[in-house]
């Protein structure tokens, strides 16, 4: 139904792919890499609310018409996507209404990520937090190594960058992660997820209730 209108695309890391309250042109389904959705304040501050990876799909609200994307959606790190315009995307999900409900759970998931991740970061430590978006990370990339800055890091969990550096270099110190400049590996997962709140199992246990393929 939508493979043969499909075009692969690569994900440029730091590539903004639509601003919030501009409208939806592509939806993006990929098949490596991050896609962080965010909000910008009025202060300059940015902060995620949910990630996309492979298994999910960017832009998916404008299947149930909603074509105004609500968050700033930028790469966070780099893949490829298969790429499908929007009118195509809607017209499928308009003939099929089992297309239609698969949509809206992903719309769940998304919702319940966005709402832990407020309160998440409303509640827990910085290293908790930290701790919890580079286990989803992982999740999504299926890869210990990431390529990420601590001013990237800090601004998906909404904190100061010192703040991240203090916290990156303690769990360096317990043999948690290794990081150098730009680029971070996870070296003990049990550890990061002893670290963590239950905030990254609350929001896997979701994600996987809704959107897991049936074995």
């Amino acid at each position: 139904m939508l493979r043969p209108h499909l075009q692969l695309g690569e994900l440029v890391r730091e590539a903004v792919l639509v601003e919030a309250g501009a409208p939806l042109t592509h939806v993006y389904l990929p098949q490596s890499g991050v896609i962080s959705l965010s909000n910008s304040l009025l202060e300059g501050h940015t902060v995620e609310v949910a990630m996309v990876g492979p298994d999910s799909v960017f832009g998916a609200a404008a299947g149930l018409a909603d074509d105004v994307s609500l968050t700033d959606a930028v790469v966070r790190l780099p893949g490829t996507a298969a790429i499908l315009e929007v009118a195509r995307f809607r017209a499928a999900a308009d003939r099929s209404s089992t297309f239609r409900a698969l949509l809206a759970r992903h719309q769940q998931a998304l919702s319940a990520q966005a709402q832990q991740s407020a309160a998440c970061n409303a509640s827990h430590s910085v290293e908790a937090r930290l701790a919890r978006w580079l286990l989803h990370a992982r999740d999504r990339t299926s890869s210990e190594s990431l390529p990420l800055t601590q001013e990237v890091l800090a601004q998906m969990i909404g904190v100061q960058r010192n703040a991240v550096s203090i916290v990156a270099h303690a769990l360096q110190e317990a043999g948690i992660l290794r990081y150098s400049r730009g680029h971070l590996e996870i070296t003990d997962t049990e550890g990061l997820r002893e670290t963590s709140c239950e905030c990254y199992q609350a929001v896997k246990a979701q994600h996987d209730r809704l959107l897991r393929a049936p074995d």
